[in-house]
């Protein structure tokens, strides 16, 4: 049975990818990959033995172009859509499984036009562009924030080190893999306030921003546990009793898995806004909150129930979701 894996451009919808192919590759399939030259589709991927094939095309995005250029993009879109048509034939595919982003577009239309089976990850609480588009055509979109409440596939080593927060003695500080200056910004201002409750700081500054906030807590005097990326993630979620953090869909649900309370700054530029209704998911039912001012957040945390957010969140994030939708995949299929 032949799988084809399509989409990425970002670390959110390649991570996704990821976890599909590796429990694919546990039950003895080798999927294949169809990805962009664009994006961080190359470097995830390109020395993965995990996959039987993998293909790099010249895809590039639509949503922030004009004119000729917006043109030009849909035009190439279509064209390597008949490429992917190729691929499928020549591979003999039976099902597409799209992770979203630009990069899922040609190998989704073909999967359409050829009427193989193709299967959506919607990662976000808002349904992106493309998956809008391609929505109706699929044999299943599988959801985290919409019925039936699809586990998210995060790692099972966010699940191994979950526990329940009771006290707050150490704060995680999470940009993402890129970092987010905003965050670097809300903990330096908040690190003297956290050195005076004896508060220990763990901080993801991202590459760009890391000598800077570096020297910040340097000559404020202040100890803190500095990187700026770092693959072992779930040591330092392990470590936290609170996160201060974007709401992307994968670090939302990484937090969430690990029972790790969380005050989420979204980004504002994200599209629709995605990020804050991410958040919103998890705000509504009080196992998270939002992020306002430094002052409001200074009183937050004189008064976070952490072991009211960290049991709700237990029952919030299950674990097992790759193993899942592969599931109904292959189910569907024999």
């Amino acid at each position: 049975m032949k799988i084809l894996i399509t989409g990425g451009g970002t670390g959110g919808h390649l991570a996704i990818a990821k976890s599909i192919k590796e429990e694919l590759n546990k039950r003895g399939f080798e999927p294949i990959f169809v990805g962009s030259e664009f994006g961080q589709d190359r470097l995830w991927f390109e020395n993965d033995d995990g996959f039987g094939q993998k293909y790099f095309l010249q895809t590039q995005g639509v949503v922030n172009k004009k004119g000729f250029e917006k043109f030009a993009a849909l035009w190439q879109i279509l064209q390597t859509s008949k490429k992917v048509r190729e691929i499928l034939a020549q591979n003999r595919v039976d099902a597409v499984f799209s992770v979203g982003g630009y990069a899922a577009a040609p190998a989704s239309i073909a999967a359409i036009r050829t009427k193989t089976p193709l299967y959506i990850h919607e990662q976000n609480a808002i349904t992106g562009r493309l998956n809008k588009l391609l929505s109706p055509f699929a044999k299943r979109v599988f959801s985290s924030f919409t019925p039936p409440y699809d586990p998210y596939p995060v790692a099972e080593r966010f699940f191994a080190t979950r526990r329940l927060r009771e006290k707050l003695r150490t704060i995680l500080f999470l940009g993402g893999s890129q970092g987010a200056k905003q965050i670097n910004d809300i903990a330096i201002a908040l690190a003297p306030h956290l050195q005076k409750r004896n508060i220990a700081i763990i901080h993801q500054t991202g590459k760009k921003d890391f000598h800077r906030v570096q020297e910040a807590y340097e000559s404020m005097g202040i100890e803190a546990e500095v990187f700026d990326f770092r693959t072992d993630l779930p040591t330092f979620f392990a470590q936290a009793d609170l996160a201060i953090a974007r709401a992307g869909a994968s670090s939302l649900w990484e937090l969430s898995a690990n029972a790790l309370p969380t005050i989420f700054v979204p980004y504002p530029y994200a599209a629709n806004n995605h990020q804050y209704f991410n958040a919103k998911f998890l705000v509504e039912k009080e196992a998270a909150l939002l992020f306002t001012n430094i002052q409001e957040t200074l009183e937050l945390l004189d008064t976070i129930d952490l072991m009211s957010m960290s049991q709700k969140l237990l029952h919030i994030a299950k674990p097992n979701g790759a193993k899942r939708i592969v599931n109904t995949i292959l189910a569907d299929l024999t």
